[in-house]
């Protein structure tokens, strides 16, 4: 009956009455009427349909109302993020009817108020703070918790009975009950983290808060564990063995979860390149406990100090891994590329491979700076011929539209119990632009295979920018001295690289870089191909690391339903209908997901960032403007630290913010600061438990330039 109503619906051009729908259904008994309200209402608690004032059914989608995640302000009021619009929906307190920071809300329009894109919250549709993390205290002899997340305006009352176990100083995750009047809420400990001063339980805080599991289930373990550790001869028989091939792998120095590795020959002026990828969809298979656990993570979560796998440990660095001397299944993409960096025919087929060695991009790049290690001597010829293609590759992908933004990373040192003693900045070299280089040729040549097939697939899509927002950010460059003229519209990407151009090696080129990528809208996971923009790729996919993101191990899976399990006609329209209907919702969780751990590992980021200031309090350093706002300026310093500066300290004049130069302009004095601007610093404050660092202005003359 549900889709018949959604149906019915669809085609109507006006609401219809519950009465109305009944004799569209071609019933009239009152039992039937019972049913059909009782599938309306849940139809509207899902936000399928929307009930008019006076009674009438509509398509929700051909309401005024909308659906959004809310994100409340420290201050109070929120802004709604509403998928395929552009711009926040802003929401003032008295018009949040009780929702609170990251709840999924409906809301309609609120007309006449000189607010642009104001709304009003009519209903809460998902509630995402069923669970809240916080620190346990007692407050003047009374039971207090204190949300981590200040954006809660949330007084949560512990239940009694869970108070026994608890000390001052706990972190502890809760589970809400109850809501009770005037904003509070009735809540039972879920899990007590640890105390804050623990080594960990600060990083273990964050990652609870983002609703991130750090341990599998034991109907997960149970089922890992009838896997086996080494690969079965039998497994391999169906394969195209390339055990005796000259395969190899190349990552960071502490990497164990390794899950591509490369080969190389040459076939006249040809290269004949090799990516092999762990099967890890052969051990991950749909219906088991293993399957919803991987699909439910959607990826590894990459912290400072741990890694939170996606995979247990058993598959991630064991089984799947494509460990050096070890036999492994994996999904091979063989291309042949000319010598334009064209690729001109390819194979992607189920192999068995077999590593010769685990290479770090520390010794490799130092075989490209003729520093070939003894251990590495036997590789240097197969190593050079890499970076003779990579060289070609990436030239292509920039006279395509590539944009390489090639923003500083930085990389928190911490010791053994979670310290920060250090920040340094992550190294790109040319090994690194070579498996880069490798694996967006394998991503593309997957994704265009089965997108010419016109089969149901994952694809990574990037869309084309807002040409206001970078409008915005080149008007905002004047006041900074950086002029650029030409075109309004950013739909080539190839414009976009010349403004990239333009900004190179000049001073605070990371800041502008970083600026710039802001105004790019987000990469995502769709089931349509709309191309990737920022890869100036028309059709891309993620195919290169299962054993880390879960819409890699989907595509594999839909390889081997496609392509290896070779399905007749009857099984291959049954395949298209039921992924036809799976990937929409596979592909919208895996996106959210991943913006969750990329949101998780910046808090965290931010808060060793804190934690390591906190002893450089007094100390004075040199930095760039990264940003003005009306209430202050971020410097960033060379090793990415960023600190606030708040307007009120800034001596000697009261600074206005100045929107379309997007500077801070003293109001006697019209002494300017401005993004990409040098300025010297002290550090007057840092706090790991808000993640806040404040910075000092040390004078600089009357252009703001620091003498």
């Amino acid at each position: 009956m549900r889709d018949k109503i959604l149906e019915i619906l669809g085609s109507s051009e006006k609401a219809m009455t519950s009465i109305e729908l009944l004799e569209a259904l071609n019933m009239s008994e009152v039992s039937e009427l019972t049913s059909l309200l009782e599938v309306l209402n849940d139809l509207e608690d899902e936000a399928l349909i929307y009930k008019t004032r006076k009674d009438k059914y509509m398509l929700f989608e051909n309401s005024h109302l909308k659906i959004g995640v809310l994100s409340v302000n420290k201050k109070g009021f929120g802004f709604v993020t509403v998928s395929g619009l552009e711009d926040d929906i802003y929401i003032d307190e008295d018009n949040l009817n009780g929702a609170l920071d990251g709840d999924t809300v409906i809301i309609e329009d609120i007309k006449g108020t000189g607010k642009k894109d104001e709304g009003r919250v009519v209903k809460i549709l998902k509630k995402s703070n069923s669970y809240v993390v916080g620190t346990f205290d007692i407050v003047k002899g009374n039971p207090s918790f204190k949300p981590d997340n200040n954006k809660l305006k949330m007084n949560i009352i512990i239940d009694k009975a869970d108070l026994k176990d608890l000390v001052p100083g706990h972190k502890i995750r809760v589970k809400i009950e109850k809501e009770l009047p005037n904003h509070r809420y009735l809540a039972k400990v879920d899990k007590i983290i640890g105390h804050k001063n623990d080594p960990g339980v600060d990083i273990l805080s964050i990652v609870y808060d983002y609703g991130i599991n750090d341990v599998f289930q034991d109907d997960v373990m149970k089922e890992v564990e009838k896997i086996p550790t080494e690969v079965k001869i039998e497994e391999t028989l169906e394969r195209v063995d390339l055990t005796n091939e000259c395969i190899f792998t190349i990552d960071g120095d502490y990497t164990k979860d390794i899950d591509d590795a490369i080969s190389i020959k040459k076939d006249g002026e040809n290269y004949i390149l090799g990516v092999h990828i762990a099967d890890v969809s052969y051990y991950v298979k749909e219906g088991t406990k293993l399957y919803e656990e991987a699909k439910d993570r959607g990826t590894s979560v990459y912290l400072v100090d741990r890694v939170i796998p996606m995979l247990p440990h058993k598959l991630s660095n064991g089984i799947c891994s494509l460990n050096p001397g070890e036999i492994r299944l994996a999904i091979s993409c063989i291309m042949t590329i000319d010598p334009r960096g064209k690729i001109i025919s390819h194979d992607i087929f189920e192999s068995v491979i077999k590593s010769r060695k685990q290479m770090t991009y520390k010794n490799v790049n130092k075989v490209f700076d003729g520093e070939t290690p003894e251990d590495y001597k036997e590789f240097e010829s197969d190593l050079k011929l890499m970076l003779e293609l990579s060289e070609i590759l990436r030239k292509e992908k920039i006279s395509r539209g590539y944009l390489d933004f090639d923003t500083n990373e930085p990389v928190i040192l911490v010791d053994e119990q979670g310290k920060p003693y250090d920040i340094v900045l992550r190294e790109r070299g040319k090994g690194e632009n070579l498996i880069e280089d490798f694996m967006i040729a394998a991503n593309e040549t997957v994704a265009s295979h089965i997108f010419y097939m016109g089969y149901p697939f994952v694809y990574r899509v990037h869309e084309v920018p807002d040409d206001d927002k970078v409008n915005e950010f080149i008007s905002s460059l004047s006041a900074s001295g950086l002029n650029i003229k030409g075109a309004r519209h950013y739909d080539n990407p190839k414009v976009m690289q010349g403004i990239l151009d333009i900004i190179t090696n000049k001073e605070g080129y990371d800041i502008f870089s970083n600026l710039l990528l802001r105004c790019m809208r987000k990469a995502e996971y769709r089931e349509q191909n709309v191309g990737h923009y920022g890869l100036g790729s028309k059709c891309y996919t993620h195919f290169t690391s299962p054993i880390r993101r879960f819409p890699d191990t989907t595509v594999h899976n839909l390889l081997r339903k496609y392509l290896f399990n070779k399905p007749n006609e009857h099984e291959l329209n049954e395949l298209i209908s039921y992924y036809e209907m799976k990937l929409p919702e596979i592909c919208e969780h895996s996106s959210k997901k991943e913006r969750d751990s990329i949101d998780c590992e910046r808090d965290v980021e931010k808060m060793k960032m804190a934690e390591y200031m906190e002893s450089h309090i007094g100390e004075e350093y040199e930095g760039i403007i990264s940003s003005c706002l009306n209430f202050g300026m971020f410097v960033q310093l060379p090793n990415m630290v960023e600190g606030l500066i708040h307007v009120s300290d800034i001596q000697g004049d009261y600074y206005n913010y100045n929107e379309e130069l997007n500077a801070l302009i003293g109001q006697r004095t019209k002494k300017m600061y401005k993004i990409g601007q040098k300025v010297k610093i002290k550090v007057i404050n840092a706090s790991k438990e808000t993640s806040t660092i404040d910075f000092e202005l040390i004078e600089g003359d009357k252009h703001g330039n620091t003498k």
